[in-house]
């Protein structure tokens, strides 16, 4: 036996809604993807611009204080050491910057200093004193050596950034100014760079966190945004971090402003993927619901068309088998919803009424 044919309700209600779901899905999917990316590039570009503005903030405060050491040269005068020392006392109170200021000869016996500290030793083999004879410069932050035990016990108290200048007299260096930049007011102002959801990340030369979460502070990162800090551009990647969550991460490779030496620092600005993208996420998914609530509606009336199309055609085709049973059945129903049902039922009425003018004549 023939297998069952589909009815005309049938294939109009699952041919239209091929027709009409698969381009509308396929057109979504693409629309969402692209909705996607532009929510990644726009991120991309927020973080961007917070990392550069970061790492401008940043540099233009150390220049700062570089140019306060160097200043402070040319106003300290080394071959009056009370007067020295008073005037580097008057500044450290008004400038908490400072774990140490003073100067020294050109043997580099410290003549004079902030609270006396080192007075009267030898800081000769410290590399600010060699490098200070020289030029205006500045020393990575390292850990405390002669300080140690002189400094309160705090957390950072020990960590500092070096920077020093000759002490002109005329065309002769008389001697060096040394400060110790507290490694706390450079923390602190990295923490006013951070945002709601958004952390910044202070990476050395050798790509040691200086600054950040506090499980990853003083810790080798190796990821490929932190190799990637080697590089001389801005750079924007997605990738897993150590604690297992997927990070959007920019990188600006370099921390420099005018003529400030570089520490080789790079920042990293991050936010966690799923938080950075929450926004677009909802978005999308209203868009799916609304598309989704969209193809109900457009089912639901295709299923009525379909019924309305297919109702005809079946109360015409039970009309017919009927008359093949017996021609004196009912008249079948006068179809008039659309020009081809009509014209199948008028010729019905006219079958029917030849079938029972022969069966009359045959009688």
């Amino acid at each position: 036996m023939a297998g069952r044919r589909l009815s005309l309700r049938t294939i109009v209600f699952f041919g239209g809604a091929t027709l009409m779901l698969v381009p509308a899905i396929v057109t979504a999917t693409l629309y969402a993807a692209a909705l996607q990316q532009r929510g990644e590039q726009l991120e991309a570009e927020k973080l961007t611009i917070r990392g550069d503005l970061s790492a401008g903030l940043l540099a233009r405060r150390l220049y700062g204080v570089w140019m306060d050491v160097a200043r402070l040269a040319t106003l300290i005068d080394p071959s009056n050491p009370a007067s020295a020392r008073d005037e580097i006392q008057f500044m450290s109170r008004l400038d908490n910057r400072y774990s140490w200021l003073g100067i020294t000869d050109l043997k580099g016996k410290v003549l004079a200093a902030k609270d006396g500290m080192l007075e009267g030793e030898s800081v000769a083999q410290r590399q600010w004193f060699r490098r200070g004879l020289d030029v205006t410069s500045a020393i990575d932050v390292h850990e405390a050596q002669q300080l140690g035990n002189l400094l309160p016990a705090s957390p950072d108290a020990y960590r500092f950034i070096e920077m020093a200048a000759p002490l002109q007299r005329g065309s002769s260096v008389a001697g060096v100014i040394g400060a110790q930049l507290n490694w706390k007011w450079v923390a602190q102002g990295l923490e006013s760079l951070q945002a709601s959801g958004i952390e910044v990340l202070l990476l050395s030369r050798d790509r040691v966190v200086l600054f950040g979460p506090p499980d990853l502070i003083n810790k080798p990162l190796n990821i490929g945004s932190a190799h990637a800090a080697n590089r001389v551009t801005t750079s924007f990647l997605s990738e897993r971090w150590p604690d297992g969550k997927e990070y959007f991460t920019v990188v600006v490779p370099t921390i420099r402003y005018v003529d400030l030496p570089s520490f080789g620092w790079s920042l990293l600005i991050r936010q966690n993927a799923n938080d950075a993208m929450a926004g677009t996420r909802a978005l999308v998914r209203s868009f799916w619901v609304i598309l989704g609530a969209g193809a109900l509606t457009a089912l639901a009336l295709l299923f009525l068309a379909a019924q309305w199309l297919g109702t005809p055609l079946r109360r015409l085709s039970e009309a017919a088998e009927a008359l093949l049973h017996d021609p004196k059945s009912g008249v079948p129903y006068s179809e008039t919803r659309f020009e081809e049902a009509a014209r199948l039922s008028n010729a019905l009425i006219r079958i029917q009424s030849r079938l029972m003018a022969a069966f009359h004549n045959e009688k």
